[in-house]
């Protein structure tokens, strides 16, 4: 669906009493509620800041030329049709799904003063044929997402983000990892990565199994909102490994000068991968599992066995930074993995990878992994909300925007606000 125009032009003379300022990043009304849960300026305050952390994020490619994320992405690859470095968002929706993950690990300066969680981390785009982006051809092989995970652990990416997904449908032989993608998975964990992956929003409609997120070694996220309850869409599943914040989230849109927000697993995996960067940047010498177990010993509601809903509780990188963590820390996520990495760190190194091929799409995808319906923003005088003090005569122009439909995709739209009426790119 193409974007639909709900309210515009309204100036700051008009909206009465000025909006106080708050703690947290973003517009009022859906500030970025984790900074202040995990008292993020005090943990950017003391050096840990994402910096010399690499995330591969592997979405539709990211606007790179947008301010907000200026000198803050890497030239990556879209497997693509088309081909190109990643730096280019092939979403047809306005949100823009790369872009958007993107804005929660590395934003700065975004507009309505949205910023990433880890601004000095670099994000390594690998954009893939999707259903619903200009990369989607017809016909062809399918590309599976063993070549892009694949990439980013060849292309020096310590974290490898996945909002993005598939369901594996069949009888209990089909509910698994497909192996290419175990395999390149398995290759990235001893390459030194991390991976990461959602969990899904398909808890109030099948609860499907998915993949990645099924997969052995990979951190699996569901999500909750900000008083830690866990919503009904947010897939239920025994291999879910943690919960992290992903209801009312703002995010940087694909056009200049343009914000959204909204809900979705998609977003608290973005939100994991930049906290992961977080605390690799305070304790640059740990290892990849060291780096989950730190994540898996501070929790908030910490479990020693997994819950459905929960995992093993909800991701606190506050915490993870802050708190003394044993060397022996568990770590089920590394333990589950572990004999099939020895196994194959035991037999003869296998001959040299094929070069990528690119297909022409991504066939029944590995589908996106897209955010839910936010409530509307507020309409008339109600739009005081989107303004704080100082700004003048800003021009807010709100568009109601309805999700393209997906394999995972959740079942309606975003709601999205623009920062003046700068061009769109």
């Amino acid at each position: 669906m193409r974007a639909r125009l709900v309210a515009a032009g309204l100036a700051a003379a008009l909206l009465g009493t000025a909006t106080p300022a708050v703690a947290a990043p973003g517009p009022p009304g859906h500030q970025e509620w984790w900074f202040d849960t995990w008292h993020v300026q005090h943990l950017w305050a003391e050096g840990a800041r994402g910096q010399g952390i690499v995330i591969g994020e592997i979405d539709t490619g990211v606007q790179a030329g947008l301010p907000a994320l200026a000198g803050r992405v890497l030239s990556g690859t879209d497997l693509g049709p088309g081909g190109g470095d990643g730096r280019r968002d092939r979403d047809v929706d306005p949100f823009g799904h790369g872009t958007a993950m993107a804005s929660l690990m590395v934003a700065h300066d975004g507009p309505f003063g949205i910023l990433g969680l880890a601004p000095d981390a670099r994000v390594l785009p690998v954009a893939v044929p999707i259903p619903g982006t200009t990369d989607d051809g017809t016909g062809g092989a399918a590309l599976g997402l063993g070549d892009a995970i694949r990439f980013a652990a060849d292309h020096g990416a310590k974290i490898i983000s996945m909002s993005l997904g598939g369901s594996t449908a069949g009888d209990a032989d089909h509910l698994s990892c497909p192996a290419d993608e175990q395999a390149a998975i398995d290759h990235a964990l001893s390459r030194g990565a991390i991976v990461v992956a959602a969990g899904g929003n398909s808890g109030e409609s099948g609860n499907t199994i998915e993949e990645p997120a099924v997969c052995l070694g990979v951190v699996s996220v569901g999500a909750v909102d900000s008083a830690g309850r866990v919503p009904p869409w947010s897939s239920r599943h025994a291999y879910l490994t943690v919960t992290a914040p992903g209801v009312n989230v703002p995010t940087v849109g694909r056009d200049r000068g343009s914000a959204f927000f909204g809900d979705g697993t998609s977003q608290a995996t973005a939100i994991t991968a930049a906290g992961l960067a977080v605390i690799w940047s305070k304790y640059p010498k740990l290892t990849n599992r060291q780096v989950v177990a730190r994540l898996l010993a501070t929790l908030r509601g910490r479990r020693t066995e997994p819950g459905p809903a929960t995992g093993y509780g909800s991701i606190d990188i506050g915490a993870a930074v802050d708190r003394p963590v044993p060397a022996n820390a568990p770590d089920p996520v590394f333990a589950a993995v572990d004999p099939f990495l020895s196994r194959d760190a035991e037999q003869a190194p296998p001959p040299p990878a094929p070069p990528i091929q690119r297909a022409k799409r991504l066939a029944e995808p590995d589908g996106l992994v897209a955010r839910r319906p936010a409530g509307p923003l507020a309409t008339g005088a109600g739009l005081a909300g989107l303004v704080s003090a100082g700004v003048g005569l800003l021009v807010i122009t709100v568009l109601g925007v309805l999700a393209i439909g997906g394999r995972r995709r959740s079942r309606a739209s975003v709601r999205g606000f623009r920062d003046g009426p700068g061009p769109a790119r």
